[in-house]
């Protein structure tokens, strides 16, 4: 009886021996693997923080209060079409189907920042009759933006150039054939506006055969102010 009673505490003591050394084991890895979580959990936490932050319409930086962000793109050479972006609305673009060659133009409420509006008007095929009394009909406190695709200037006129001009552009009297130009203005302004680049066809220069490069263009709007 005793020999069977010791071998039974010995059986007792091995069982109980082996049920610690797998439960340390167990728990040390358990002790791993959520060491690995949180490491991980960590890791995910300092990636979001260190990742840059987007602001609308992808621009660099915040537009102050009471500013509209912008950003906006002219066509490259005859292949890929402008795009306009106004407080992350993408107004037009080749995506969106509905721009053209010449000139691309958004209309926005320049209280609200709501789209108008948006049309192309063909200065290379087509008649400047159309575009001018477009813009004869923007109402005032409109912001409007311009974009270049392809050829947007072989048929304009001096009538719409001074209209344009009247919206606060100083390079459309120079825009040519060719030429990559990026536009915002607005009906009523009584300066010059500081939005707007243009890069002259030169095929000295020239990026693409026959076409200058694009020009972007990105920015913080004032909202217009009763």
């Amino acid at each position: 009886f005793q020999i069977g009673a010791a071998k039974l505490v010995v059986v007792v003591a091995i069982f109980l021996l082996t049920f610690y050394v797998i439960s340390q084991v167990f728990e040390i890895k358990m002790d791993a693997n959520l060491g690995h979580i949180f490491a991980r959990s960590a890791l995910d936490a300092a990636a979001r923080s260190t990742k840059p932050p987007r602001y609308k319409c992808g621009i660099s930086k915040a537009c102050p209060e009471k500013h509209f962000a912008f950003k906006m793109a002219s066509g490259a050479a005859n292949v890929v079409g402008p795009k306009i972006c106004v407080e992350d609305n993408v107004l037009m673009s080749g995506v969106k189907n509905n721009v053209g060659r010449g000139i691309n133009v958004a209309l926005v409420n320049g209280k609200t920042g709501e789209p108008l509006d948006s049309k192309f008007f063909d200065m290379w095929g087509g008649d400047v009759a159309p575009f001018i009394e477009f813009l004869k009909s923007i109402q005032d406190g409109t912001i409007v933006l311009m974009a270049t695709y392809d050829d947007g200037a072989t048929k304009l006129n001096e009538e719409a150039r001074k209209l344009i001009a009247e919206l606060g552009s100083s390079s459309i009297t120079n825009l040519g054939f060719r030429d990559n130009w990026v536009f915002c203005g607005g009906k009523g302004v009584k300066t010059k506006s500081p939005f707007e680049q243009h890069i002259k066809n030169n095929k000295d220069t020239n990026k693409y055969e026959g076409w200058p490069e694009v020009v972007e263009m990105e920015g913080c709007i004032p909202q217009k102010q009763d």
